[in-house]
């Protein structure tokens, strides 16, 4: 339960980010359904994500890395 109400929270968190970042960009770039803006958004949602994966990667490798993955390569 607490999994489930956790991943509904992100995603209503994601989703606000998503709103103030597409107004941001259609702000500074005076457009609101450029195609230019739409690029530039997903450029920066897709950094933004490759940033947040590499760093949680590090600190999963220095806490030890994922559990189930070690138990799996196990056997």
């Amino acid at each position: 339960m607490i999994t489930l109400a956790s991943a509904a929270l992100g995603l209503v968190a994601a989703l606000a980010w998503n709103d103030a970042i597409k107004e941001t960009i259609a702000r500074v770039m005076k457009s609101d359904n450029s195609l230019a803006s739409k690029y530039i958004y997903a450029i920066l949602a897709t950094l933004l994500a490759v940033v947040v994966i590499v760093v949680l990667a590090r600190i999963a490798a220095k806490v030890g890395g994922d559990t189930a993955i070690s138990r799996e390569a196990e056997g």
